[in-house]
């Protein structure tokens, strides 16, 4: 396979918004999943709520593309691939008394690590001056942090 070399800050960005895309999709595919295996209805409403946040998100990334003049398309992202195998193999592992804990575990490492990209994202969109495609990452952060402490405060309150 033939990898594409960055040679400039603007790969790099182009190359990490492709990359968001990639894993915004992955994330809608996984919310399924993990929507599936919960037991409690409560978690499923969750999940599938956060599905609707995640096209949202997908629509916000599109919209980048457009307003930095940048080719949409995608880009391989290892890293939610494994993060869904872990949650595939925790679920698989855990008896159902233990498979709403086990997806919202599983949802939360993959929400830091979409807080972590869109981060990223924002120090160079917004050094260049880019204050719509920022604010339209932002709005992406925020909603990641969001669901990372409801999931995070989900977790608590069945692990008591």
């Amino acid at each position: 396979m033939v990898r594409q070399r960055l040679e400039s800050p603007g790969d790099l960005l182009h190359f990490q918004l492709r990359t968001a895309l990639t894993m915004e999709n992955d994330s809608l595919a996984a919310l399924g999943d993990l929507a599936s295996a919960a037991k409690s209805a409560e978690i499923k409403k969750l999940f599938r709520h956060h599905a609707d946040e995640t096209r949202e998100q997908i629509a916000n990334l599109q919209q980048v593309f457009r307003l930095l003049e940048l080719r949409e398309s995608t880009a391989p992202s290892p890293s939610t691939k494994g993060i869904s195998r872990q949650a595939a193999s925790l679920l698989e592992r855990s008896a159902p008394k233990l498979r709403d804990r086990a997806a919202l575990a599983s949802a939360l490492g993959n929400e830091h690590y979409e807080i972590s990209a869109y981060e990223a994202l924002l120090v160079p969109v917004t050094a260049m001056g880019a204050s719509d495609a920022a604010a339209l990452l932002q709005s992406n952060l925020d909603q990641e942090t969001h669901t990372s402490e409801e999931i995070r405060t989900k977790l608590q309150s069945i692990a008591g």
